[in-house]
């Protein structure tokens, strides 16, 4: 059965040369280079009487003048050059992208991203254009339209078609949103929230840091406590007591490399650690923890008891030979003390260190991790925890501990128990930056990440890198994204960054990036069929993210403002709107 249906109208050319997946196309007048445009999709028949069609994107049309002999120089007319010994030769370079074949056990036509072979020298190339356009993206909604699948837009080139991901492969092979502020990345993270919320056992947990999600009526709501809740406990209030932090995370907050005791500091603060959490499980009678325990493992401990050993080392005097002298130790954790008695009383580490007694009972890690986790409860399928309140310079700390506490549950749970999730990870660049520069703490949540990002799939961790500076997150990270969703890019660098993570061949697809719509997306990988431009569906809940119209708002009449309350808010860090 035939898939399309060709007359003279929608005739291109013919091949002229092929280069692996670049076929360049010999158009023969002025009126057939007029029906090429850049990014418009071109079909060539891989032979004569088979139900086989290679399909491309056009990224380039030209038109070139070349000089010949003047005994060859045919004479000049409207489809030639103007002068005696120049001829024009038309051309289109296409990326081919896929094949359309007849499919006799489905009985339809299936498309399918392989290339099995390439076109022969003069071929005929068709533009893909009104029924022939039509017929071809049916093929395309039919193919994504099935169990797993996920409705994402319209495809720009006919909107009547439905654009739909392979919602298994975008989570599988991570994803990163890349967009300008104000380009609709926030708009096509609701869009995927929409969709996913209405699975029974979803599990996608989204890192908010302004807030744009707080009102999403299908989500759990999350956030970390501020200085003024301190000491409050709710159902929202996600504390995260000391004791979750590993020994990189704890050095790396109390202890100066650059310190000529730094490696006493390290060796005697994790021994008076270790014997802590000794003293705490003894107590509690486990002793198969006990037996099996490290540094690592997150145990409830006495902070102020590893202060008082550390303070007791500091200041010891020992026995000698002519009486009392200085300890090992003596006066080399001065400074130790200090940064940790400065951290534990900064009430913007709250969340840390001033936690309610609640949070450091054995149980509370289970508490927490059903918070951050749980999906089989309604309206738990999609978790939001809102940073909005968190201090800039303290954010790695907490994104990162975050990130990797649910990575190891899902770690350590049983693998025939286990089901997947996804970290919506919004506005990465500021807590998952390039590694140059930055400090040992946040150096710790970059590597959080990493980790997940390598190794993550195969625990059934997902990360959705969402970010309107992709120049500067970190390589590692993007290098991992096998699904790129590119809306509205105009810084050069950002876009340079984009364009590494496509295959060479669909680079130049990336040019278009500059000039999109609001709201229009290109979308390369594994989750989509073919690469693609798609105008995102709107979401039925808004984020709050929407541009303010400066000139609108400042036209209006308004009340005197109080500087005095930002003012108070800004000394006790809370806008105390809880």
């Amino acid at each position: 059965m035939a898939i399309f249906s060709f007359d003279t109208s929608h005739l291109l050319g013919r091949v002229r040369e092929v280069d692996t997946r670049k076929v360049f196309i010999l158009v023969n007048s002025n009126e057939d280079l007029r029906k090429a445009r850049v990014g418009q999709l071109v079909t060539v028949q891989l032979a004569e009487g088979v139900e086989a069609w290679l399909i491309g994107i056009i990224e380039r049309v030209a038109k070139s003048v070349v000089i010949v002999k003047c005994s060859e120089a045919a004479p000049a007319d409207n489809e030639k050059a103007s002068f005696p010994g120049e001829d024009v030769v038309n051309t289109v370079r296409v990326t081919l992208v896929g094949t359309v074949r007849w499919d006799a056990v489905k009985g339809r036509a299936a498309f399918s991203r392989s290339l099995v072979h390439v076109p022969e020298i003069d071929a005929e190339c068709f533009v893909l254009r009104d029924k022939q356009l039509e017929t071809f993206m049916s093929v395309l909604s039919t193919e994504g339209d099935r169990e797993h699948s996920l409705e994402i837009g319209k495809y720009t080139l006919d909107e009547n078609a439905a654009a739909f991901l392979d919602g298994n492969k975008l989570f599988q092979r991570h994803a990163a949103l890349l967009g300008s502020t104000g380009s609709g990345k926030s708009w096509t993270v609701a869009t995927i929230l929409e969709r996913a919320a209405k699975l029974p056992s979803a599990n996608l947990i989204v890192f908010d840091l302004h807030g744009e999600y707080r009102e999403m009526s299908y989500a759990r709501h999350l956030r970390i406590p501020g200085p003024e809740e301190l000491g409050k406990t709710s159902a929202e209030l996600l504390y995260l007591p000391y004791w979750l932090l590993n020994a990189e995370e704890m050095q790396a907050m109390f202890i100066d490399r650059s310190e000529f005791s730094a490696h006493n500091q390290v060796m005697a603060f994790q021994d008076a650690v270790v014997e802590q959490k000794k003293a705490a499980l003894t107590e509690l009678g486990k002793s198969e923890v006990l037996a099996a325990f490290t540094l690592d493992s997150p145990i409830p401990f006495s902070l102020k008891q590893v202060l008082k050993t550390l303070k007791d080392l500091n200041e010891e005097m020992i026995e000698g030979a002519r009486g009392l002298k200085q300890g090992n130790f003596y006066g080399q954790f001065s400074r130790l003390l200090t940064r940790l008695r400065s951290k534990i009383s900064d009430r913007r580490y709250g969340f840390l260190f001033q936690a309610p007694a609640t949070e450091h009972q054995y149980e509370t890690m289970a508490r927490s991790a059903a918070k951050l986790m749980d999906y089989h409860i309604k309206g738990a399928q999609v978790k939001v925890i809102d940073f909005s309140e968190a201090p800039a310079d303290i954010l790695p700390v907490i994104v990162g501990l975050v990130a990797r506490l649910i990575y190891q549950v899902q770690f350590w749970t049983d693998h025939t128990k286990r089901r997947p999730l996804a970290f919506i990870c919004d506005e990465a660049h500021l807590y998952l930056p390039k590694k140059e520069g930055q400090n040992p703490v946040e150096l710790r949540a970059i590597e959080a990440f990493e980790k997940i990002a390598k190794e993550g799939r195969k625990y059934g961790v997902a990360l959705m890198i969402v970010s309107q500076r992709p120049s500067d997150v970190s390589e590692t990270v993007l290098s991992q994204c096998n699904n790129v969703i590119a809306l509205r890019l105009t810084n050069a660098s950002d876009q340079a960054t984009v364009k590494k993570l496509m295959p060479e061949s669909l680079e130049s697809l990336l040019d278009v990036l500059p000039i999109m719509d609001i709201g229009e997306a290109l979308i390369v990988g594994d989750a989509v069929l073919l690469p693609s431009r798609i105008i995102i569906n709107k979401p039925l809940e808004k984020p709050l993210s929407a541009t303010i119209d400066f000139w609108t708002e400042w036209k209006k009449d308004a009340g005197a403002p109080d500087f005095d309350k930002a003012v108070e808010n800004m000394r006790k860090q809370g806008r105390g709107e809880v």
